[in-house]
């Protein structure tokens, strides 16, 4: 297996010392181990992704963006993503990443495993999940405050999101999400006339009744926070962020990130399981429920959509 030129050129890889190899799977891209010799003589491990096409190029932007947005709030919690781009060759899409070791994680404790391992955060995934999720999101460029939404088109599945900035989390979720998807279906399908007065029931009477923002904490509204945006047992794991030497711990992967309300991530994770009552208990004892909290599981129940 051979390197394209242009990740090498970007990373500023040497070609003399570096190799790449098939690792692991994935449905919608071919994965590999970069190998690489340092300087000083010590091995650097990378992870790349590639695959053909506009689509993957949308799809691996979103996922750096995403990556990074998470490990810039707890570095322990995702890999950091190290460049993404397209071959001057043959316009192939990559995603280069600090390698996450998984192969390692059904060794040693929650701590260090060894001498030559890292320090470990001592933070389990609820408090991890929780440090996200109490974090206020970065401004982006051109505004004065945090926004709902993200600089990049991210992609669930293979579904690309709009995520175009709101100072409003209800408008955002109606738009971005609710009816983005009602549109997406009916390019895809046809018209469903039926489906169609559902979703904008949800849209036009739900939405503003249970996440509108004079309605939520008291009239204070929610900040936005980084979501993982995909979370369930698929994309979450033990394993040591670098590879061998470094402290094992409870991560998070394939994001698919958005600057939204945190009770957002949940939704998925009550979908499809995975989180039992005692990550539920820790995570709500450091990120507590939203108000008023009665409507907790409404909530939840809308982000399931």
């Amino acid at each position: 297996m051979k390197l394209d030129t242009t990740v090498i050129q970007a990373l500023s890889l040497d070609p003399d010392s570096t190799t790449v190899k098939s690792h692991g799977s994935s449905g919608f891209n071919a994965t590999a181990k970069i190998s690489t010799t340092l300087q000083d003589g010590t091995q650097k491990h990378l992870f790349m992704k590639t695959a053909p096409g506009k689509n993957a190029e949308v799809m691996f932007r979103g996922e750096h963006a995403s990556l990074n947005a998470i490990h810039a709030v707890v570095p322990s919690l995702c890999p950091a993503s190290l460049y993404t781009g397209v071959s001057k060759d043959d316009g192939t899409a990559f995603l280069v990443t600090d390698f996450l070791d998984m192969s390692s994680s059904s060794s040693g404790s929650s701590g260090s495993s060894g001498s030559e391992d890292q320090q470990h955060s001592g933070m389990s995934l609820a408090a991890k999940l929780a440090k996200l999720h109490t974090t206020p999101a970065p401004t982006p460029e051109g505004y004065t405050s945090p926004m709902f939404g993200f600089p990049e088109t991210t992609c669930c599945g293979d579904t690309p999101q709009p995520n175009g900035y709101e100072a409003s989390w209800a408008k955002f979720y109606a738009r971005n999400r609710l009816s983005a998807i009602l549109e997406k279906c009916e390019r895809n399908n046809g018209q469903d006339k039926e489906f169609r007065v559902l979703v904008e029931k949800v849209v036009d009477v739900v939405v503003p009744r249970l996440i509108g923002d004079e309605h939520l904490n008291d009239g204070k509204g929610v900040m936005p926070v980084v979501i993982h945006g995909d979370l369930w047992s698929g994309n979450k794991g033990r394993g040591r962020i670098g590879g061998k030497g470094a402290a094992l711990e409870d991560v998070v992967f394939d994001p698919s990130a958005v600057y939204g309300h945190s009770e957002f991530e949940l939704g998925i994770m009550n979908m499809f399981g995975g989180f039992g009552k005692g990550f539920f208990d820790e995570y709500h004892g450091l990120c507590p429920k939203t108000r008023p909290v009665e409507e907790y599981g409404d909530r939840v129940s809308l982000y399931e959509l």
